[in-house]
């Protein structure tokens, strides 16, 4: 049975998803230096250019992504994070379609993103890779980081 999750925008004030969200950054500073670690604060979730979602399986939150305006045309994946207890269901994918079906209704021609170069973020790549992202150059204030890949898609 396919997991089908209820995606709404996300409550910053809700303590599930707050801990969720301190969990990705927690694993960030696992994997990677402070310098390499470009996950937004809690606090920026907020703010007016980032639209911040939730998936959630009735009651118990399954995962959360968000996205960053760039320019008019262009838009960033922030803040992907699948809960613990529902790793390898689906959840990524269905978050990752609603970001990107978002970020074709605002007009965007492209969706950028920044992940992890170390091992444990192997997942996240081929995920993207699946959905039609390819490895480029940083992009907007990203530098080069031996901790860092980036990746872009042309929407249609």
């Amino acid at each position: 049975m396919t997991l089908s999750l209820d995606i709404r925008r996300g409550d910053l004030g809700n303590r599930a998803v707050r801990q969720l969200l301190q969990e990705h950054l927690n694993s960030m500073a696992e994997h990677s230096p402070p310098e390499s670690i470009h996950a937004l604060p809690i606090e920026q979730l907020s703010a007016i250019d980032v639209s911040f979602w939730c998936g959630w399986d009735g009651q118990q939150l399954a995962g959360c992504g968000a996205l960053k305006e760039l320019s008019p045309t262009a838009g960033e994946i922030k803040t992907m994070r699948t809960a613990s207890s529902y790793l390898r269901r689906g959840v990524a994918a269905q978050i990752l379609g609603h970001v990107m079906a978002e970020a074709t209704k605002r007009g965007y021609t492209s969706l950028s993103l920044e992940t992890g170069s170390a091992d444990a973020f192997l997942p996240a790549q081929r995920l993207y890779q699946k959905y039609g992202f390819g490895y480029c150059e940083p992009f907007g204030d990203y530098e080069a980081d031996p901790f860092s890949v980036f990746m872009t898609k042309t929407l249609a």
